[in-house]
């Protein structure tokens, strides 16, 4: 099982906890949500607890608890600037279906 980062996300998350003033890292999980049943949810957190699981990768502790790591195994995670618009692409290879806006998914 693992988790994560590209270079880009990496850069981007260090970057975040450097101005933050520190992290344990970054929790990526999954909440019911949406029309197609799950979401992402992304944190910074400042203690790991001892039922997460931990993977580190691009210099970052990425946190996932165990009942959200069935949905994110293999994720990458990467961080795109497209003109004015930023943010986070999950590469989830468990994904079957996505909504049409893109904020949830089913696996």
């Amino acid at each position: 099982m693992a988790i994560s980062l590209t270079e880009n996300a990496g850069d981007h998350v260090r970057n975040f906890i450097k101005k933050r003033g520190g992290a344990a890292g970054l929790r990526l999980a999954v909440k019911t949500s949406g029309c197609s049943g799950l979401a992402y949810v992304l944190e910074f957190v400042d203690k790991i607890e001892e039922s997460d699981e931990v993977f580190e990768s691009a210099g970052v502790n990425i946190i996932v608890d165990k009942k959200s790591l069935i949905y994110l195994d293999g994720t990458e995670l990467d961080y795109k600037r497209d003109g004015l618009n930023e943010g986070f692409e999950f590469n989830n290879p468990n994904v079957k279906d996505a909504c049409g806006c893109g904020e949830s998914f089913t696996v």
